[in-house]
């Protein structure tokens, strides 16, 4: 029996409320409709009183949570959409990131958020926004790329006393599955190497990690050993995993699917530049979508972010230099 990326972020909030009756859910429809993606599905009448139905005013729903969160409970507020989560920017980022530094009493709210393109998703429904919440002190920022991470880190998530944002992408929703939930995982932090290799470093995270894999595999086949690593979390952001990646291949190529412009491939190629040109062979490299909003057409979406051709390419020139 499988268990796809989404029954495991419905089955870890199951075990959240289980285990700690500080926990509850609240957002849009996430009650007996089970949210917009069903990742609450049953849980209303699993736990009653403790699935809550929200306005539909993601500012609203920020500053319940934050208020509920001061007091000592633990919520887990659903955006429907990563997009919308902008609505409450200034609830999440002036409010709940500051509050601890602020007035020494944590905020622990974990704020899920449905992110990254589908085809026909378009650009009100398809955008990464992790790179802006990672500007910001005081928040943590989850970027799972499997099965296993997306149940393991969303547990970590709502024991961590800071606020947390996760980012869940919806194209994994259906498209990934394993065998089980897991019983162990890494801490929140550490990047994972998700492929060894010795010729090229290929630092990457959320649904990328699937597609990077795809192009060293297809590199494999022409003699060259991609490393692929997969960052699983980009605040805090483990260079210690990725500068002995790089000190083992000499050379760098970064992928995201969020725009390029001030991105998580900038900061992770600044990082690397920064505390390790010595150990650069050739100059490093980065891969992100195009910078124009998402569009609509499937086949216009596929050519906006990194596909495993792509980047094959893109890493084919680094390996060449």
């Amino acid at each position: 029996m499988s268990i796809t990326y989404l029954e495991a972020i419905r089955e870890a909030q199951a075990k959240a409320l289980k285990d700690d009756p500080r926990v509850f859910i609240y957002g849009q429809d996430v009650g007996a409709f089970g949210g917009a993606f069903k990742a609450t599905k049953g849980l209303a009448k699993e736990f009653p009183g403790r699935v809550l139905d929200s306005p539909i005013s993601e500012d609203a729903m920020a500053g319940l949570a934050i208020g509920a969160a001061i007091e000592g409970m633990r919520p887990i507020l659903e955006m429907q959409f990563a997009d919308f989560s902008t609505v409450a920017f200034n609830q999440i980022v002036n409010q709940a990131a500051t509050h601890f530094w602020r007035t020494n009493i944590p905020c622990p709210i974990t704020v899920r958020l449905p992110c990254g393109g589908t085809p026909g998703g378009g650009p009100f429904h398809s955008q990464m926004m992790e790179t802006i919440y990672a500007h910001y002190p005081g928040l943590v920022v989850l970027t799972p790329a499997t099965v296993e991470d997306a149940y393991s880190m969303l547990l970590a998530a709502v024991a961590i006393d800071d606020p947390v944002i996760f980012c869940e992408h919806k194209f994994l929703y259906y498209h990934l599955k394993a065998e089980s939930l897991p019983t162990e995982a890494l801490p929140v932090g550490k990047a994972r190497i998700a492929r060894e290799g010795r010729d090229l470093t290929l630092v990457t995270y959320s649904a990328m990690v699937h597609e990077s894999l795809a192009a060293a595999v297809e590199l494999e086949s022409e003699g060259w050993q991609v490393e692929v690593v997969d960052l699983r979390s980009i605040k805090p952001l483990d260079t210690d995993t990725v500068m002995g990646s790089v000190a083992r291949t000499g050379r760098l190529l970064c992928v995201g699917e969020a725009w390029p412009w001030g991105g998580v491939t900038a900061e992770v190629i600044t990082r690397v530049v920064c505390e390790g040109y010595d150990l650069l062979d050739a100059p490093p490299q980065r891969l992100n979508a195009k910078d124009t909003p998402v569009p609509y057409h499937p086949n216009l979406w596929s050519a906006h972010r990194p596909t495993a051709r792509s980047i094959a390419d893109a890493a084919r020139k680094v390996l060449q230099r």
